[in-house]
């Protein structure tokens, strides 16, 4: 029987292992996990609902033998849901939303044997990068309570950083994965383009900018849930090409020596925190000592012309689902149940013209063929994840008086102007805690490759977990100091 207090010693396969050598039961796990929830989230705030009674039918109907069976997992309520649990997109205007169905994505989540025991928060509508909806109110960093786990995935950040469970669902519009995983010390890889299932609800996501996967402990996590996830589902609008090796096969080797292009400044000229430019240095050091040619050298992008297609594509892909959703709520979005950005940017959203959305997505198209040629002279860029470590709580204000749906964007992207561009272009990005400040915060790095190209990117980072290991590093809200 695996102790609470050792339970976060071990990644998801570590887990999935001892089940498997029946030296603990999914049902232990579970209530570790179940445990560790009663006793953080008091302090985190990551949790909206527990969901014990559903874990144990799961368990008791007998799990598939998937690579994660009998492993904990939490859902962020967004995009991925289950059947007969709530799915609110942390907003009053959908509170109590609960669908009658898996998404596929669900479904394969269940297939590779993970135990989901709780539902996790996020910002309105996805749309901040903290976790502070008025719904739920601040979610917290295990790191420093006082600071913002990120967002959007927020509560999943927070409950894998604390020891929860070792994997948590996250998507990704304009970093919501990568964004929480720097903040919070995890391994965020937001996949290709058409990687992950979108089904049976959704096309494209976000007009094709927003994908689905997860925060992780550690890369071979990463690499094995991919493999057990990634492929198209009936009627998708389009997928990626699968790998000829697993992913998981392929983050297993060493990676031949790699040409790695790097940035420290951002397309968009914000500052970066001098602790955050430090560690994008040491970075190129080490990969340099572990082989690999590094240049410094950037894709060069319309950076006026990029923002306004996002303003244009959140906005439209906002109210559309703000329409949705309060039709099948039976209320009416207003200032009543909608966060002040929230409103602004649904009434941009809404006067929005059908030729200024696609002068958008043709904006979005040439920025993707610059940066697909880019990418046809390195194997993979690197930057920090963020401009600054875990920000502190309130700093990103979605209720602050007077805010438009302009204001808001371009406050949302100060703090994280490295990782919308492979929303945009569709290419795959990992986050890894490869880097602390002094006063103990954890500093994400970031490797964009080429499309398909997760391979090559968990391959390196695989590398790096090996070099730089951040197992054991440990946050003070956690599991094993209780």
């Amino acid at each position: 029987m695996v102790k609470l207090s050792e339970f976060a010693d071990y990644d998801g396969l570590g887990l999935a292992q001892l089940v498997k050598s029946r030296k603990v039961t999914p049902q232990e796990l579970k209530d570790a996990s179940l445990e560790a929830i009663e006793k953080l989230n008091p302090k985190l705030n990551s949790v909206v609902a527990v969901l014990a009674d559903q874990a144990r039918k799961e368990i008791e109907a007998g799990l598939p033998e998937g690579p994660f069976q009998g492993v904990p997992f939490v859902i962020k309520e967004m995009i991925a849901h289950a059947a007969g649990v709530t799915m609110q997109m942390g907003s009053r205007l959908t509170e109590g939303l609960i669908l009658p169905h898996d998404t596929e994505l669900m479904t394969r989540f269940r297939k590779a044997g993970l135990v989901t025991v709780a539902t996790t928060t996020t910002p309105e509508f996805g749309f901040n990068a903290n976790t502070e909806p008025v719904l739920h109110g601040s979610t917290r960093n295990p790191w420093n309570t006082e600071r913002s786990p990120g967002g959007s995935s927020g509560g999943s950040a927070a409950s894998v950083a604390a020891g929860i469970a070792p994997i948590g669902h996250a998507n990704d519009g304009g970093g919501s994965i990568r964004v929480p995983a720097a903040c919070c010390g995890l391994v965020g890889l937001k996949p290709t383009r058409g990687r992950i299932p979108t089904g049976p609800d959704y096309g494209e996501l976000l007009s094709g900018i927003a994908i689905e996967f997860a925060v992780t402990r550690s890369v071979r996590d990463a690499a094995a849930l991919l493999d057990a996830v990634a492929g198209p589902d009936p009627g998708c609008y389009g997928w990626a090409e699968p790998p000829k090796t697993p992913f998981l096969s392929q983050a297993s080797n060493p990676p031949e020596k790699l040409r790695i292009a790097w940035m420290e400044k951002p397309l968009s000229g914000v500052p970066v925190d001098p602790e955050c430019a430090a560690a994008l240095r040491e970075t190129v050091k080490l990969c340099e000592e572990l082989g690999h040619e590094m240049v410094e050298v950037a894709p060069q992008i319309d950076v006026e012309a990029h923002a306004l297609a996002n303003l244009r594509v959140w906005g439209a892909n906002l109210a559309n689902l703000m329409d949705s959703v309060a039709e099948v709520m039976g209320r009416t979005p207003s200032e009543k149940n909608l966060e002040t950005a929230s409103w602004a940017t649904y009434q941009y959203g809404k006067n929005l013209s059908a030729p200024e959305l696609l002068r958008a997505l043709d904006i979005y198209t040439g920025v993707s063929r610059a940066v697909g040629a880019f990418f046809q002279d390195v194997d993979a860029l690197l930057s920090p994840t963020a401009a600054q470590p875990a920000w502190p709580l309130g700093e990103l204000n979605q209720n602050a008086p007077g805010i438009t749906a302009e204001r808001w964007i371009e406050q949302l992207f100060t703090p994280c102007p490295f990782t919308n561009l492979f929303n945009t272009t569709g290419l795959p990005a990992i986050s890894l805690p490869l880097a602390w400040t002094k006063g103990g915060l954890p500093i994400g790095l970031q490797f964009a490759g080429r499309f398909t190209g997760e391979g090559t990117l968990l391959t390196l980072a695989a590398q790096l977990e090996e070099a730089r290991p951040w197992k054991d590093k440990r946050p003070p809200v956690h599991v094993s100091n209780l």
